[in-house]
């Protein structure tokens, strides 16, 4: 907390909010950041980037855009599990794609998407970035909300 700042409540007139920071047995253990955080009291569920790596977070699929997205969306319902949360809980994701190019990317993400989600409908951003991770084509991050 910042001192005499505006934007920050002293510490007692902040509501009690804990965070869980989860790293799921079955997805690799990053050393700078959580795979899960859950916003314990608000059931408000951020889940990382998840990345085309299987459980020892080795690349899958190098090269090979369609099975990165599948791995990518797998991982990403690996996280939702681990936070007590369903695909329908998701309210929003971003997926980040290395050269984006709407007319050979989007019906793969599309596919790996539904393979998921069935017919739930979160809110999404579909960004193109210049690179990623290297050889990481496809990045998807999520919010999920579940009741308290």
């Amino acid at each position: 907390m910042v001192e005499g700042s505006s934007l920050f409540l002293p510490l007692k007139d902040r509501r009690q909010m804990t965070l869980e920071c989860i790293n799921p047995p079955d997805l690799p253990t990053p050393t700078t950041y959580s795979q899960v955080v859950i916003a314990k009291g608000s059931k408000l569920i951020f889940i990382a980037g998840q990345e085309p790596e299987d459980i020892h977070g080795k690349l899958v699929g190098q090269g090979d855009f369609a099975r990165q997205a599948r791995q990518v969306f797998a991982n990403l319902g690996r996280a939702l599990a681990a936070a007590g949360a369903l695909p329908k809980d998701v309210a929003r994701i971003t997926v980040y794609v290395v050269d984006y190019q709407r007319d050979d990317h989007l019906p793969i993400i599309e596919e790996a998407r539904l393979a998921l989600f069935g017919e739930h409908k979160a809110a999404d951003v579909v960004m193109g970035v210049a690179r990623l991770s290297p050889d990481y084509l496809i990045e998807v991050d999520a919010f999920a909300v579940v009741d308290g």
